[in-house]
């Protein structure tokens, strides 16, 4: 597949780097209260052992913008904090070692307030993050709108990053999360034509595990697949660690992340003489936790199943009580039916060490 992703600017987070050729890091959201750190830290570490690269906390007030310092110790992954309209507890946040704030500059009162954070952020090389929603837009965009159009959440963005860029600071990164897919991606791909800063993607709001998925694959998909985003976050309802494996099934599923074997396998027929379901099942299972850059396929039939596969490194076609292992779509030799799944997963390991 061919892809041209945007060159952007690049943002360092605490060590992760955003933009221009850098990886599409992976980003969530804790839901602890902040002010229990240890609560905070734990869902941290699942986070952290579930391939999370950045992480986000809400810092609603003073005694949770105290914890930040506590968490930052007993983690190994970038820490952002979140925080709205209060420019003293962004003050803090810096003070307690942050690596990255989230705050809209426009919404934290006067220029002298915003300025005063911009000099802590400048003071310690942090950037900022720009986060416009479509459920809290300015009324005076709404009102010229009518609703939170792309256009109103892209000027939105734009307003907060000039007050920024006068203050002389451009370590920014901007995200124009909505609730509705097409306003998300209209949004964002007016903004990419706009300005070169790193774009963090997302669809906000977009509900629980199975609704949520599939809203944030279609939003965020599009826009990576347009080029477009340097960090994504999928915003579901529940453990948030479910966020970190669609997200990167995501990245998985548009070929930009190769760290794990991607299974391909066809939805059977009446032509299928093997437990296709079963068997697909058991392999998915059972190379999980093989780290390689490889592709297998599981295909029903023999009539089709090479050929459609044809782009697998290696794969298993069904025949009758029996398999035709196949390499790059050309057989390779048949497998009795109750030898299949050992002989595949044998075979993917020679093929890992010689990859």
């Amino acid at each position: 597949m061919s892809y041209n992703r945007k060159k952007t600017k690049v943002v360092n987070v605490g060590g992760v780097f955003i933009g221009g050729d850098n990886p599409i890091s992976v980003q969530s959201m804790t839901n602890t209260d902040t002010r229990d750190s240890k609560s905070t830290i734990d869902q941290i570490h699942r986070l952290e052992h579930s391939g999370c690269d950045l992480v986000r906390i809400a810092v609603p007030d003073m005694e949770a913008a105290k914890q930040i310092s506590e968490i930052k110790r007993n983690i190994s992954i970038p820490l952002i904090a979140d925080i709205h309209f209060d420019y003293r507890l962004a003050l803090e946040a810096v003070n307690q070692g942050i690596d990255a704030i989230r705050i809209n500059p426009g919404n934290i009162g006067d220029l002298e307030r915003t300025k005063s954070v911009v000099d802590a952020c400048k003071k310690n090389n942090l950037p900022i993050r720009i986060g416009v929603n479509g459920g809290s837009l300015e009324k005076s965009l709404l009102a010229k709108y009518g609703s939170p159009t792309p256009e109103a959440m892209v000027e939105s963005a734009l307003n907060h990053i000039k007050i920024l860029e006068s203050l002389d600071f451009e370590d920014i990164v901007i995200s124009l999360k909505n609730t509705d897919i097409i306003k998300t991606v209209e949004a964002y791909r007016l903004m990419s034509q706009k300005v070169d800063y790193p774009l963090h993607l997302g669809v906000t709001e977009s509900g629980g595990i199975k609704k949520g998925t599939i809203k944030s694959s279609i939003g965020v998909g599009s826009l990576l697949v347009d080029g477009i985003g340097d960090t994504i976050r999928i915003s579901l309802t529940g453990d948030p660690i479910e966020e970190i494996g669609v997200a990167k099934e995501i990245l998985r599923s548009i070929g930009l992340l190769n760290d794990k074997i991607k299974i391909i396998s066809c939805p059977t027929c009446g032509r299928c003489n093997i437990d296709l379901i079963k068997l697909a099942g058991e392999v998915e299972k059972r190379v999980e936790s093989i780290d390689s850059n490889m592709t297998v396929a599981i295909m029903g039939c023999a009539v089709n199943g090479p050929g459609e596969a044809r782009e697998a490194d290696i794969g298993i076609a069904g025949g009758d009580k029996m398999g035709l292992l196949f390499k790059k779509g050309e057989i390779y030799k048949k497998v009795p039916q109750e030898e299949i799944v050992d002989t595949l997963l044998s075979e993917i390991n020679i093929m890992k060490e010689e990859i």
